[in-house]
């Protein structure tokens, strides 16, 4: 098991959580995590580029001149690749860039990436997001409390709606459920926060739903 700090809003440890050593205590795997990532990219992107050849551009159906005679190059339409408002060849067409990537990888990239955190102290576990009201000042001062900064991804729950309001406002603050963790967004954060309550659960969906 891996023994984790607790910490109060006022960045004091008040004791310690033990976690799963197979989520938050494995080795660093780059192929995997970089495999991973580019797989999760390429399913983000949207494929709605495109282009028209010259079948799909406006006009060119009569021929501009003859054949002979004109001492100019012969054309066939003023819709060719060669010529100004032409179509395109081989062009982008809308498509769909995502691919298939085995479970068993994903599960494993997201344990690694929060492994990682751990080993490097990037991974806070307090003991509530203990607010008084829905004020970003309230939010932005318990952050700090707790020795934060930069970018930072907080993991909240049904419970934290009060928190989650609060700080989503805070430029660098990334507000995330458990089912919303996935290997890039916690490459992105600086440090990472989570309530004792939340570990249990943060372990399931790595177990079962990454």
């Amino acid at each position: 098991m891996v023994q984790m700090l607790v910490f109060n809003e006022e960045g004091k440890n008040s004791g310690q959580v033990e976690a799963s050593d197979a989520v938050f205590g494995r080795k660093m795997n780059q192929p995997v995590v970089q495999e991973t990532l580019r797989w999760f990219l390429a399913s983000r992107r949207a494929g709605t580029h495109g282009s028209k050849t010259r079948a799909e551009v406006r006009g060119g159906g009569k021929k501009p001149w003859q054949q002979k005679g004109t001492g100019r190059a012969r054309a066939g339409s003023i819709r060719s690749p060669l010529w100004r408002k032409g179509g395109v060849v081989f062009g982008p067409k809308p498509r769909d860039y995502g691919y298939a990537l085995p479970i068993k990888v994903r599960k494993a990239a997201l344990m690694v990436v929060l492994s990682d955190k751990v080993k490097e102290n990037a991974f806070k576990v307090v003991e509530a997001y203990k607010i008084s009201s829905a004020k970003t000042k309230q939010a932005a001062a318990f952050l700090k409390g707790i020795g934060v900064s930069g970018k930072v991804l907080c993991i909240v729950g049904k419970k934290d709606e009060i928190f989650a309001r609060s700080a989503r406002n805070i430029d660098g603050v990334e507000i995330a459920a458990v089912n919303d963790l996935n290997v890039y967004n916690l490459l992105q954060a600086d440090f990472v926060i989570a309530a004792k309550s939340e570990i249990p659960k943060i372990e399931e969906f790595a177990d079962y739903a990454a």
